[in-house]
């Protein structure tokens, strides 16, 4: 395990689990924790020896997003924190979509209250497993404070009228709630979160690592598009896809009836 003052980093049989540890602050989004995730994100993406990654968080907050009092302090500045503002966003940005960008699938864990930025990186996250105390909220508006950024994530995952709603009126959301629109995949009990995720992951991570890579792109990719667009775009990754070596393996073990021998290319 490899530990800084703001997250530490573990693996096992091909999950890697980066953990938010800054409690005390409610594992805020500060420019030092995003810069620390965006590291952590870009390494596990490069690591071969890394099939799934798992984000959690210790404490009762996942994360309570952008760092209020590092902004505060911002205000100070001759520009009234103008260019740290700009470079807040901006990095903020940038590590929700090397989340997106990853080719590891990447899940998040959420076992306490993720608002703000907090609930923009769960939504990030491919995927999510919540527990039953889990709550998730965008409460910029009772500051003053539109959750923009926030909402671009938020609004790519639930009903837009759902994400119209958390957005205008800033109330938090439960667990069974989240995943009722989407913003979760499922929702357990405490003790069982941890098994549960990795039980997830770990039937993710038994499959084509190269599969993995090209289907999470592709989904993005795809995405945004129109409909002709993106069945032609789907039709190109499927014949390069098919191309593969791994695609030709699987094939071939489905019809003798045997397990896959993955390589990755």
């Amino acid at each position: 395990m490899s530990v800084t003052a703001l997250i530490t980093i573990a693996d096992a049989d091909g999950l890697r689990r980066i953990t938010l540890v800054d409690a005390a602050r409610r594992n805020a989004l500060s420019m030092r924790m995003m810069t620390a995730l965006a590291a952590a994100i870009a390494d596990a993406g490069a690591d071969g020896r890394v099939r799934v990654v798992i984000l959690a968080a210790e404490g009762p907050a996942f994360s309570a997003g952008h760092d209020l009092k590092e902004i505060t302090a911002a205000r100070a500045n001759p520009d009234r924190g103008r260019a740290f503002f700009e470079e807040t966003m901006k990095t903020c940005a940038s590590l929700m979509q090397a989340i997106v960008r990853c080719p590891k699938p990447v899940i998040a864990e959420v076992a306490g209250v993720a608002t703000a930025a907090g609930c923009q990186l769960v939504a990030s996250c491919d995927l999510a497993i919540a527990a039953t105390g889990a709550k998730f909220a965008t409460p910029g508006v009772h500051i003053g404070l539109f959750c923009s950024t926030p909402m671009v994530a938020l609004s790519r995952n639930v009903p837009r009228k759902n994400a119209m709603e958390m957005l205008l009126t800033g109330a938090a959301i439960g667990a069974e709630e989240a995943a009722r629109i989407g913003l979760v995949n499922r929702v357990v009990a405490p003790e069982a979160l941890t098994a549960e995720t990795e039980a997830l992951a770990r039937v993710i991570a038994s499959k084509s690592p190269l599969t993995l890579k090209i289907g999470k792109e592709a989904f993005y990719d795809q995405i945004e598009m129109g409909l002709a667009d993106a069945y032609d775009h789907a039709a190109r990754v499927m014949v390069e896809n098919l191309l593969a070596r791994d695609a030709e393996e699987g094939i071939s073990a489905f019809v003798e009836k045997r397990h896959p021998t993955w390589e990755g290319r």
